[in-house]
Parts: structure tokens; C-alpha cells; sequence
């Protein structure tokens, strides 16, 4: 496999099939060509404010498939000095600090890479820890030994009260347990002047790397934040970010017909405008469902603003939900079929599954599962696909298609630049700040104050202050 040549990439191009959002094939929810022809000029105005304000602001990601040739070296020589003395790789963060890596780990890894021999696996076992749950932090250290561990601690800031609790914990067993030689475990991805943890990296000498400029964290996966824990992995960061800059390139033009992330912007804004408050992403591979965790958080924390860059009140946005198949087809596909018109469904095909698994003949006597015999579980999932898009689409339910031809490192970066492109036109055509996160700031506010952080008093004096609570509420 030359993954290099032009016909290789060309053969792992990803593609977008909308058939079934249009009138001809799904009745009077679907869109006429003239709907789409409408809005030419606004996807146009779209593709021009996103391409015109590249590399600037908070969009220093669209230049991360270009400008980290030095940086990506770093990362592989550490990775593999990581894979050479370490047991246990652990990834301390929350969001896209820890929904990226995550995603690309169960996309690109055995589905039970934790649970295979040393000498199957090409990196140490792999642990992402997003959440203050304390029974977890208790868990992941009933499985792992500090002194063998690795961790990886990815805040920006370094002022995340998740992260930096966690780092707390990891810090002081490993200062315990190790003295001097606990700074040696510990490697931090974070802002190169800023903030609390790149302080403490200076302070007691800790591997770093640096979270760009203008990357905020629901778009850092191709930046260190991500390529770090899958280069340790033995994954391919450089055939993710060749993915990326491949998507980059079928997205040049401002045209509906020949840009795929505009397509799927304009299918999604149109939609929405139509009541679809709710997007579903349904992955038909297992490989893809955390996909879509770290697609809802980009989709739903960028487009979920109550005011326009105008200072208009707006309240725009669409709550992703994750679903997949063919396992939801038994839980939630009822409801998307037969219930409220409120839903667009994104599918994510695959082409072709790393492996092919024969279904055995039997139960001859049995029509009902003789069928199956004979043919294959990838022939069977392909079915399903197929058969709960055209259910919906017979239902008058729009959804549409896109095609991983398989999934691996080069098609993994494509589907997650064509996600980001995606927000980021659809956010133009929504006139919204697509980058900030007041509402996520907000709750960060009253956590400080709850917890007493020295600066939130007022904040405190508003909670306490708060109507106070009513029994009769309580049942």
C-alpha cells in the first residue's frame, strides 16, 4: 500500500450522498434543487469569510495540516521513548482535550486494544481520564502503576478545575512514589506563555508541547494535543494530517456542488431553518462511535450562541445526538421514523471493514435464520445501513450519507477537517461567534465560587443569595 501515490488517496476519498434530503426521493420535507440554488450566494459569502479569515483569530486550525513538519518530529521521537519506557500511557484532560484522542484511539486501535498481549499492541495501554467522578480516578488507579505510567496533561490554560484536580492526585502519588524522577512521567501539552500549567512545566522540568495560537480545544486534534497520544499509539500522524490537507483541498471552492463540507453545512443550516432542532450522527461501525461524541461537542458548543455577531438575540443551534448502528436500530430509530419531523440524520459509511467475517450456514430447518448462512456480518451492517436510510427517507425523514471508503489514519484526518469546515461555514451562514463558549464559562464561574476560589466572591454572594429551595419539589 503506497500511501503516497495519487491513485491510493484518490481511492480513500470520503463522499457525500444527500439524495435522501432532497423532495424527489423523501416527499415534502425534502429540498428541490431550487431550495439549495437560494442559497448559492449565502454558502458563497460563507466559504469567502472562512477562507478570507484562515489562520487568524481562533482559526489558527486550518493551518495545522501544514505548519508542524518540526513539531510532528518532536512528537515521534517522544513517542517513542514514551512506547520504550512506559507500561501505561494516561491522557489527563476534558473536551476536546480528551474527546479527540479518544475518537481516534477506538477508530484506529483494536476495538480491545487495552486487553491484548504486549507484543499485539503497538503502544502501552491507553487510558483517556475526562471526568472528577472519583470512583473512576480510583478505578483507573486500581489497573495501572503510577511508576510505570506516563501522563499526559493537556489544559491550555492550565486553569481547567478537572484537569488541574487530576493533576493534583497523579503529581503528588508520583512525588511519593518516585522524588526527583517523578517530573520524568509527566509530559504537558498547554499554552507556550500563558496560564498556570506551562509554569509548572518550567518549575519541575516536564516534557512540553504547545497548544497553537488561535486552536481552541474543540478544534485541536491535529495539533499536539491529539497527534501526541496517537503517535505513542504507533499511529500514523502524518498520513492524519496528509488526510486533513486532502480534505482541505476537495473543500477549495465556494460551491455546493464541489465542496463537501459546504454541502453538508447548507444541508444542515437549511434544515434547522426547516425545525430540525436535532441532528443525529449515527457511525455503522464501532471503530467510528466516539466520533461522535467529539463531533457533538464541536458542533454543538460552536453553534449554541443566544446572540449574532451583530449583538442580535438569536438562540440559534442544533443538539447533536449519537446513536449507532446497527445497535440504536433497536432503541432509537423508532422514534426518528414515526416521531416528531425535528431530526436530521447523518450516517457514516464504510466501504470497506478491516476484516471480513463469514456467517456459517446452520439452522437449516429454520427460514427465519437459515437466510443468513452464506453470506458475511460486513454484508449484513452494509444492509442495515442501507435499509434504515431508505426506511427514513420512505418515512419522509431527511438524512444523508458519508462514505469513509475504510477507515484509517488518511480518512480519519479527512472526516474530521471536513467536521471542523463544516462548523466553521456553518457558523458564518448562522452570523455567530462560531469559537466562543460563554455558557461553558458561566457554570466554570460558579464552580469557583462554590469551591471558594479567591476573585468569585460576588459570584458566591449571587448563589447564596439565590431563592431558596421548596420541599414541595422534592418528591
Amino acid at each position: 500500500m503506497n500511501t503516497r501515490s495519487k491513485e491510493w488517496r484518490s481511492s480513500m476519498r470520503l463522499s457525500v450522498n444527500y439524495n435522501y434530503m432532497m423532495k424527489k426521493f423523501i416527499g415534502e420535507d425534502g429540498f428541490k434543487d431550487a431550495d439549495l440554488s437560494a442559497m448559492k450566494e449565502e454558502a458563497a459569502n460563507a466559504f469567502s469569510y472562512v477562507d478570507k479569515n484562515r489562520g487568524t483569530g481562533m482559526m489558527g486550525w486550518t493551518e495545522l495540516p501544514y505548519n508542524q513538519k518540526e513539531i510532528v518530529e518532536d512528537i515521534l521521537a517522544t513517542a517513542k521513548e514514551v512506547r520504550r519506557k512506559f507500561k501505561y500511557f494516561v491522557v489527563l484532560g476534558i473536551g476536546g482535550s480528551a474527546l479527540g484522542p479518544i475518537a481516534v484511539f477506538n477508530a484506529l486501535c483494536h476495538l480491545h486494544y487495552n486487553d491484548l498481549a504486549p507484543s499485539k499492541r503497538r503502544g502501552p495501554k491507553f487510558y483517556v481520564e475526562d471526568n472528577v467522578d472519583p470512583e473512576r480516578m480510583q478505578a483507573l488507579l486500581d489497573v495501572i502503576e503510577p511508576e510505570k505510567t506516563c501522563f499526559n496533561v493537556i489544559t491550555k490554560s492550565g486553569a481547567t478545575s478537572e484537569t488541574m484536580a487530576q493533576y493534583l492526585i497523579v503529581s503528588d502519588l508520583l512525588n511519593k512514589a518516585l522524588g526527583d524522577k517523578a517530573s520524568e512521567h509527566i509530559i504537558a501539552t498547554t499554552d507556550s506563555a500563558k496560564g498556570n500549567l506551562i509554569k509548572l512545566a518550567k518549575q519541575h522540568g516536564y516534557k512540553t508541547f504547545y497548544i497553537p495560537d488561535g486552536v481552541g480545544g474543540r478544534f485541536s486534534e491535529l495539533c499536539p494535543v491529539g497527534l501526541l497520544p496517537a503517535a505513542v499509539l504507533g499511529l500514523d500522524v502524518k498520513l492524519m494530517l496528509a488526510g486533513a490537507a486532502y480534505m482541505d483541498g476537495l473543500c477549495s471552492r465556494p460551491s455546493i456542488a464541489k465542496n463537501p463540507a459546504l454541502a453538508c453545512a447548507v444541508l444542515q443550516v437549511a434544515a434547522m431553518r426547516r425545525g430540525k432542532n436535532v441532528g443525529v450522527m449515527m457511525p455503522y461501525a464501532d471503530s467510528l462511535k466516539l466520533m461522535a461524541d467529539w463531533y457533538c461537542q464541536l458542533w454543538a458548543e460552536s453553534l449554541g450562541k443566544n446572540v449574532t455577531l451583530d449583538g442580535e438575540p438569536c438562540n440559534v443551534g442544533q443538539t447533536p445526538v449519537k446513536a449507532l448502528g446497527v445497535t440504536d436500530q433497536h432503541s432509537q430509530v423508532q422514534l426518528y421514523t414515526e416521531g416528531p419531523f425535528d431530526k436530521v440524520v447523518t450516517f457514516l459509511s464504510v466501504g470497506n471493514y478491516r476484516t471480513e467475517f463469514d456467517i456459517p450456514h446452520g439452522c437449516e430447518d429454520i427460514p427465519d435464520v437459515a437466510f443468513l448462512g452464506g453470506h458475511t456480518m460486513n454484508e449484513l451492517i452494509a444492509a442495515e445501513n442501507k435499509a434504515t436510510a431508505y426506511a427514513l427517507a420512505k418515512a419522509g425523514r431527511q438524512n444523508y450519507t458519508i462514505v469513509l471508503p475504510a477507515v484509517n489514519e488518511f480518512t480519519l484526518g479527512q472526516l474530521m477537517f471536513l467536521f471542523e469546515l463544516q462548523t466553521a461555514y456553518a457558523g458564518a451562514m448562522l452570523n455567530i461567534d462560531t469559537y466562543n463558549q460563554p455558557g461553558v464559562e458561566a457554570g466554570k464561574q460558579a464552580t469557583y465560587a462554590l469551591l471558594g476560589k479567591k476573585g468569585y466572591e460576588a459570584k458566591k454572594a449571587e448563589l447564596d443569595s439565590a431563592p431558596a429551595e421548596e420541599e414541595k419539589y422534592t418528591v
